[in-house]
This record gives C-alpha cells, structure tokens and sequence, in this order.
C-alpha cells in the first residue's frame, strides 16, 4: 500500500531533481520554512507555484497541501525580519500555522535538464535542439540558460506572434513584438523569465526570433539595429509558468517509482503584477493649423501617432 512520505524524503527528491549547487551564486534557493528534520512532517500534496505571495500561500492552505514549491525566491536579498506586519513575514507565517513548508527551484531549475526554458519551449509547440547558454559542467550538453528551438514548420512572424499569445497563460500584456510580421521564422531562442543580458549569445546562435520577457527600451533598440533578429517580449510570469506543469509531473513521477501515496497540483493562480492593458489608439496629430503645410508634406513614416512630432 503506498505510503506518505516524509518532507525531509520529498525534499531530497526536489534536491535531486534540482540540485542547489547548480544555482547562481546570488540566487536563494532550498527550503525556506519547514522542518524537514521532523519524522512527523509527512506530505501528501504538493501545490507548484510561480510566486511565493499572499494568495498563493493562502491557496496552498485551502487545498491542504504540505508542501509548497516555487520558481521565485521569498527572500531573495535577505531580510532582517519575519514579522507577520511585513507581506513577505505574513507568507511565513500563513504557512507555518498551517503546517505547509515551502520550498524553492529558481536559477537550479533554469538550467535544469529539462528546465525553466524546455517547458517554453513545449508550451510553445517548438523543437528544442540546444541550449542557449550550455552549461560547462554538463558533458551531454544539455543543461545550460535558454534553448534554441525550430519551429515544426515556417510561420510569418505575426503567426508565430499570434501562436506564442495563443499558448502561454493569459495575462495583461500579452506579446510584444518587434520586427517584420511578413519575415519567416524557422528558428527561436527561448529564455523564461527576463532574458535581455543574453543577446550577444542570441545574435551568434544565428536564430530568426528570440522570445524571452522584460524586454527593456535601450537592450531591445541596440538589439535591432545590431541585425533583423525578430523580438518577442512576453510577461515574466508567463515565460515560467509552464514550468509548474513540468516540475510536478516530474514529481508524480519520483513518486510512481517510489510508490508514494502523493498528489501534485499546479496553482492557476495568475501572479503577474500587471493587471490591464489598453492598446494606443491613433489620435489626431497635434501640430498646429499654422503648420498644415508642413503637416501635409510629411509621409506616415514621419508620424507618430499621440506623440509631440
């Protein structure tokens, strides 16, 4: 008959799925609250989760789970309270009143094998052929930061643009682009979560888009005018959610082969700060009557819809 394993047992599982070592040296990962050291601690359900906050820690409560595993970090810049006046000590103390430790696989889990950017690159329907970043420690190559991916067949970019919004978790911003939406795309780098540090390892990998999030002003525009590299910037929460799905049922699967008596389950809870979008609208140039020769003479090219001009 299968039975519950103990926290310390399904932590030492997540350890061997996601080894901390493999984390950058600024990262904060491992267990934050919990005492795997207690042989009454035992688990029974496990709740995946982007975000360590409030309404997720709350949800982990209301399922009954034991066991609460985020991509992001709680604390990731240390702190010097827990207090339960502080939103982050709330967390903690939500979670150790109700018996449900918390644990953590960020940066290890990036680079994982499969990681972070293979469940992207699934979700969005793409072959993974490399990664982007390998992982020097990795002698099969497969590890490392991002993928390289191809498409199943060629798409327009606006295709590929509608496909990604199609595909990912639905949140206010949805996918910017940047780019001729009638260039073909055959090839994509993938990196879930912000990813405009690696656009010189992008621009050598020769591929025709890159889909990664927080895509910032200036990284993006030198970007662009370095080559026609298409850019696909989706919101941070969105590029590492699929995530979730991965990592619990690679736990389902240790469990199977342990014969443990435990349920994953995948918070749907959409953490993304960003709440509402409205798109810009074309608005009447404002350049004065005086100057409608002037006005006339320019091209669309010239105008910016809603700005000084």
């Amino acid at each position: 008959m299968p039975a519950q394993p103990t926290l310390s047992e399904v932590i030492a599982a997540l350890d061997t799925l996601w080894p901390r070592d493999r984390a950058e040296q600024w990262d904060a990962v491992g267990t934050v609250c919990g005492d795997p050291a207690d042989p009454q601690a035992r688990v029974s359900r496990v709740l995946f989760a982007v975000d360590p906050v409030q309404q997720v820690a709350d949800e982990a409560v209301s399922k009954g789970a034991e066991l609460l595993v985020t991509h992001h970090p709680l604390y990731l810049r240390g702190t010097t309270t827990v207090a339960a006046d502080t939103f982050k000590g709330r967390v903690v103390h939500t979670l150790i009143r109700n018996g449900v430790a918390l644990h953590v696989a960020h940066t290890n889990a990036d680079s994982a094998d499969p990681g972070v950017s293979d469940a992207l690159a699934s979700a969005l329907g793409l072959r993974v052929l490399r990664p982007l970043v390998p992982d020097a420690t990795d002698p099969g190559g497969r590890r490392g930061l991002g993928r390289i991916c191809e498409l199943e067949r060629p798409l327009p970019l606006g295709d590929f643009v509608e496909q990604a919004a199609a595909s990912l978790p639905v949140t206010a911003q949805g996918i910017r682009a940047a780019g001729d939406p009638a260039m073909t795309v055959r090839t994509v780098a993938v990196c879930g979560g912000s990813g405009d540090s690696l656009f010189d390892v992008v621009r050598e990998a020769g591929v025709d888009a890159y889909l990664t999030a927080d895509l910032r002003h200036h990284p993006a525009s030198e970007a662009r005018e370095h080559s026609p590299l298409a850019l696909l910037d989706a919101a941070h929460f969105a590029t590492e959610w699929p995530w979730c799905e991965q990592a619990a049922a690679q736990l389902d699967a240790v469990a199977e082969r342990k014969g443990w008596d435990l349920r994953t389950e995948v918070s749907r809870t959409v953490t993304d700060p960003w709440t509402a979008h409205a798109p810009s609208l074309p608005q009447a140039s404002p350049l004065s009557q005086q100057a409608t020769a002037q006005q006339t003479a320019l091209t669309d090219n010239d105008l910016t819809p809603g700005a000084p001009n």
